[in-house]
C-alpha cells in the first residue's frame, strides 16, 4: 500500500497534462463536431520550439533565473502554436466545412503526418533533451515524492482549466462559442461571426497545447518528433471518456486516465511481480476506456449540447 500514494500523485501529474490537451479537442468538437487529430502535433511543436528558444536564451548568458528563462521560452512558443492552429483551421478544415465527415478526418490525419515530418526536417529524428536548469531537489509528502516542476504542472494546469471555464461561461467570446455550438446558422443570424469563433477555439486550444508540450518535455526531460501521436491519442481518449464536447468531462477524463495509467504501471505491476508493469500502462488505460464506452457511450459525464463547448 506504500506504493499507492506515489502512484496516485504520478497519476494526478499525468492526468493534468492529459486534461489540458483534451480541452483542445473538446473546444473544437463542441463547435464543429470535428476531431482535430493534428492537435497532438501542436503539442509536439510547442515542446520543440520551447526547447530551441530555451537553448538560444541560455547561449546568450542572460542574467535571468531558470524559471524566467523557461517562461520567456514558452512565451515564444505560444504565438507559434497559435498561428499554427489558425493555419490548420483556415487552410485544412475551413474548406471542408460542408464536406462529409470522413473528409476532414482524413485531412486531420494528413496534417498530423505533415507536421511530424516538418518537425523531423527541422529538429531531426533524435530525442531533444530539455536543458537541465530547473530545480531537481525532490519534495516529500508522506510516502510520496515529486519534483518542483511536477508541482508546477498540477497548479498551472488547474489555473488554466479554471480560466478556460470562466472564459467559456462568463465572457462574450464564451457566449458566442456556446451559441455557435448549439446552432451555427442561428448564431450567424444573431450577428455572431462563426468563422471567428472557430478560429478562436483553435487558437485557445493551441495555446493550451503549447503549455502542455512544455510540461511534458520538462517532466520527462526530452522531446521528439513523434511524441504528439500518443499524447494526442490519450488526450482524445480522455475527452471521450469524460464525454466529448463537455469541458468538465475532459478534465475528469484526463485525470482519471492518468490515475489509471499510473496504477497500472506501478501498483498493479508490483502486485504481479512486474509481469504487468509500465510497458503495459497503455493497455490498462484503453481497456478502461473500452469498458466505459461499452456501457456508457456518451462518456462518464455525457455530452451536454446546451453547455458546449
Amino acid at each position: 500500500m506504500d506504493v499507492l500514494p506515489q502512484q496516485l500523485l504520478n497519476g494526478l501529474i499525468l492526468g493534468s497534462i492529459y486534461a489540458l490537451i483534451a480541452l483542445g479537442y473538446t473546444l473544437v468538437y463542441g463547435i464543429l463536431g470535428l476531431i482535430n487529430f493534428a492537435h497532438g502535433e501542436v503539442v509536439m511543436i510547442g515542446a520543440m520550439v520551447t526547447i530551441s528558444a530555451l537553448s538560444w536564451l541560455l547561449g546568450m548568458h542572460l542574467p535571468l533565473s531558470p524559471v524566467m528563462l523557461v517562461a520567456f521560452s514558452l512565451l515564444m512558443a505560444i504565438p507559434v502554436c497559435a498561428l499554427l492552429g489558425m493555419g490548420i483551421e483556415r487552410f485544412a478544415y475551413r474548406p471542408l466545412r460542408g464536406a462529409p465527415r470522413l473528409a476532414p478526418l482524413i485531412t486531420a490525419i494528413g496534417v498530423s503526418i505533415v507536421l511530424q515530418n516538418v518537425a523531423m526536417m527541422i529538429w531531426g529524428r533524435q530525442y531533444i533533451p530539455f536543458p537541465a536548469i530547473l530545480p531537481s531537489e525532490p519534495i516529500h509528502i508522506g510516502s510520496a515524492t515529486f519534483l518542483p516542476v511536477q508541482g508546477v504542472i498540477i497548479v498551472l494546469s488547474a489555473v488554466l482549466m479554471g480560466a478556460l471555464l470562466l472564459l467559456v461561461h462568463r465572457t462574450k467570446l464564451g457566449r458566442a462559442m456556446r451559441a455557435a455550438a448549439q446552432s451555427p446558422s442561428v448564431a450567424r443570424l444573431m450577428g455572431v461571426s462563426v468563422d471567428r469563433v472557430v478560429a478562436s477555439a483553435f487558437v485557445i486550444g493551441s495555446v493550451l497545447a503549447a503549455v502542455a508540450g512544455v510540461m511534458v518535455s520538462a517532466n520527462y526531460g526530452q522531446a521528439h518528433a513523434y511524441m504528439g501521436f500518443m499524447l494526442g491519442l490519450k488526450a482524445f481518449s480522455a475527452a471521450v471518456l469524460g464525454g466529448i464536447g463537455n469541458l468538465a468531462g475532459a478534465v475528469v477524463g484526463g485525470l482519471l486516465l492518468g490515475i489509471i495509467e499510473s496504477l497500472g504501471a506501478g501498483y498493479i505491476g508490483d502486485l504481479t511481480g512486474g509481469f504487468l508493469g509500465s510497458q503495459y500502462q497503455d493497455v490498462f488505460a484503453f481497456l478502461v476506456l473500452i469498458i466505459v464506452l461499452v456501457f456508457r457511450p456518451s462518456g462518464l459525464l455525457g455530452e451536454r449540447s446546451a453547455d458546449r463547448p
